[in-house]
């Protein structure tokens, strides 16, 4: 057994460093199996690089503009802001609280039979585009802070239209009955809702008709802003007239 690991360990040996020489003269001095992943390590940081100095770049240039143009007009936007600031209770965008009248309009209902009065037409029996707005040129004319028509908010955009028996405000539907807040004082409020000759007359069908009206004044009322987003609106042609 020691004769024959005295021939095999140089012959180990020997086959070993043949094989080291091997690999060194193919590889010429470098790895035989090279990884990508510092390859793949260099460019993400050449790029992060590159990215680091385009944000340089852009800081500068903010701060570059910021001071060219800062100073002639910084105090100016501010000023904007801050008259902005004080118009939106004005403008209806802040929830307004306090006394006020609710007024609620809604169509004739039927008898027990199913059937309405017989002497009435169709138009006669539902509420209308100009009965409510009456009631609310009524209400603006008496002072109202605030009105509110179903759930929304009215601005200056605002145009509640009937649409069939519904009516149609701001892309929202409704069906009667209609409820009309107002905040402002009682008093007034309700004394121009019975001088306006347009609700008179409705009150008149509300008596031949059936139609609904009630009216209620109240201490403490709350009305939520406008929420929807403000923006004005023009007409713009649409393009050559043709005769």
């Amino acid at each position: 057994m020691s004769t024959r690991w005295r021939f095999a360990v140089p012959v180990v040996c020997l086959l070993a460093g043949l094989l080291l020489a091997t690999t060194h003269t193919v590889s010429d001095g470098g790895q035989i199996r090279g990884s990508e992943a510092p390859r793949l390590v260099d460019l993400v940081r050449e790029a992060q690089r590159a990215v680091d100095g385009l944000g340089g770049q852009r800081d500068g240039l903010a701060a570059q503009i910021d001071a060219t143009h800062g100073a002639a007009f910084g105090p100016a936007l501010t000023a904007i802001e801050s008259r902005a600031g004080e118009l939106t209770g004005e403008a209806g965008l802040d929830a307004v609280r306090g006394p006020g009248v609710t007024v609620t309009l809604t169509d004739a209902r039927r008898d027990a039979d199913g059937r309405f009065t017989r002497d009435a037409s169709p138009d006669d029996l539902v509420v209308h585009q100009q009965d409510i707005q009456a009631v609310l040129n009524a209400l603006w004319g008496a002072g109202a802070e605030a009105i509110a028509l179903q759930d929304q908010r009215l601005i200056a955009t605002s145009a509640p239209r009937c649409v069939g028996n519904t009516l149609l405000l701001d892309g929202r539907t409704y069906s009667p009955p209609y409820t009309v807040t107002a905040i402002g004082d009682p008093t007034a409020l309700s004394a121009a809702l019975a001088a306006d000759p347009q609700i008179r007359l409705y009150k008149q069908y509300v008596i031949r008709f059936g139609l609904g009206y009630t009216e209620q004044s109240a201490d403490d009322l709350e009305l939520p802003g406008y929420s929807r987003p403000v923006r004005m609106r023009y007409a713009r042609p649409a393009g050559p007239l043709v005769y």
